[in-house]
């Protein structure tokens, strides 16, 4: 549109200057002609980056609790037809929970995208916007993780399925969206050029579980009933994943895989920056306290996996309460 508009103005210059008339019925000098800019693709761009203190973790198979801290790059953006979520952590934990040759703690990297299409947006209508339902999105995504720890995982999960967006009060939300999702992992331990006794092994250690349900939920909601002065808000987040199999699958040995659970379903957000310097400024930096609750972590049974027993009972639950702030840039 810029282009065109500066080829239009070209030519209605030239042709006032090639018209007959009389120097006096011409302006001193061309009128400005005013650009109108391109529509921006992205209506919201936001992009954010935390810090977080996980003082109470677990990992399945590591005795004890494991502290750690939690560094959080994440994007979101709104375009014409639907969203796009991109968030990218990095976890470092204490040496409760060593890295592969006993250097300090393992290091963690978990990847997650989610895109939404909006049947409003795709079908240019207001069909799917119903009572407190907003829109009913198709949604399609994955996760990848890759951890220096003995077990070495290297997690592989594609998921899709639907979005339905309601709304809540304050301007607030909640989206609820059933999943079908496939994960591919990988377990050192399982590797043929690690096993040695003649037992069954995996060429290339991958463990490749089946085809299951999921259930992810997220909301929002601003505590609009408090004064100015004290901007909280309350959000949360849940994934159920249903179970996928023999946890060594596709070998036909260990514990057949439990519902997993990872939730947080409260965490409470004092907007620092609009409490300083106003509105103009809202979510510029955040100070929040959240409870998170994991149960049957990675899928182990919890209650009959050895990995979750004896010296490492209670390894595949994890309850603990963390903190950490937020900037957006």
């Amino acid at each position: 549109m810029y282009f065109r508009s500066m080829i239009m103005a070209a030519i209605v210059l030239s042709v006032i200057g090639a018209l007959p008339a009389r120097a006096a019925d011409l302006p001193a000098k061309a009128p400005p002609v005013t650009m109108v800019p391109d529509n921006p693709f992205f209506s919201v761009n936001d992009n954010r980056l935390s810090y977080a203190y996980l003082a109470q973790g677990t990992d399945p198979g590591v005795p004890g609790k494991t502290a750690k801290q939690v560094y959080n790059f994440s994007h979101f953006d709104v375009w014409a037809y639907g969203t796009n979520l991109f968030s990218i952590s990095l976890n470092k934990s204490d040496h409760n929970d060593p890295a592969r040759g006993g250097t300090g703690g393992a290091t963690e990297f978990y990847g997650v995208l989610r895109s939404t299409f909006g049947f409003n947006q795709i079908f240019d209508t207001r069909m799917f916007t119903i009572g407190p339902l907003q829109n009913v999105s198709f949604v399609v995504g994955g996760d990848v993780e890759t951890e220096n720890n003995n077990v070495g995982p290297a997690k592989r999960l594609g998921v899709v399925g639907l979005q339905f967006a309601f709304n809540l009060p304050y301007k607030g939300y909640i989206n609820v969206s059933p999943l079908l999702y496939k994960e591919i992992n990988h377990n050192v331990f399982l590797g043929c050029g690690t096993i040695t006794t003649g037992a069954p092994c995996i060429p290339d250690a991958n463990t490749n579980f089946r085809e299951s349900w999921a259930l992810e939920l997220n909301y929002y909601m601003d505590l609009g009933f408090l004064p100015e002065y004290l901007p909280l808000s309350v959000s949360g987040r849940a994934g159920i994943y249903g179970p996928k199999g023999n946890q060594n699958s596709p070998l036909n040995t260990g514990f057949e895989s439990k519902t997993e659970i990872l939730a947080e379903p409260i965490r409470l957000t004092l907007d620092a920056s609009r409490m300083m310097w106003g509105a103009k400024y809202s979510h510029f930096a955040d100070l929040w306290v959240a409870y998170r609750y994991w149960q049957n972590k990675y899928g182990l049974d919890h209650v009959n996996n050895p990995t979750c027993l004896g010296r490492n009972i209670g390894t595949c639950t994890e309850s603990t309460v963390y903190s950490g702030v937020t900037v957006k840039f």
